[in-house]
């Protein structure tokens, strides 16, 4: 279940945020997360089962969409459609929100046959 980022899972969050290739550096995760704390655009939720598995995150753009940002599953849970869930969840939560992706989570999007690919 999509559970939302508090400061508890900062260590967490930061660890599932560094699978993205535009945020291997420290500096550039440490300002990622600072922006989901302090921007309201900007949501960042965490899968829960047994374990916090992966993490998702968004932008509400000015037309009122949600820009997807960041969608990261731990390596050893990947290929078991817990990316897909999370995409599905983020949909149930905002269901009059379309959702688009950025050019790091295109890709992904375009595994999930509901969602549009950016052009």
């Amino acid at each position: 279940m999509l559970i939302r980022y508090k400061k508890s899972f900062e260590k967490i969050a930061m660890g599932l945020l560094s699978f993205m290739p535009n945020e291997k550096d420290l500096k550039k995760l440490q300002q990622t997360i600072k922006q989901y704390e302090t921007e309201d655009s900007w949501q960042l939720f965490l899968w829960k089962e047994e374990d916090i598995l992966g993490l998702i995150g968004v932008r509400t753009a000015d037309d009122g969409s949600l820009e997807l940002h960041h969608i990261s599953v731990n390596p050893s849970h990947r290929q078991q459609g817990v990316g897909k869930q999370m995409v599905c969840a983020l949909k149930t939560l905002y269901p009059d929100k379309t959702i688009q992706p950025n050019e790091f989570t295109a890709a992904f999007v375009g595994k999930c046959p509901s969602l549009p690919e950016k052009e």
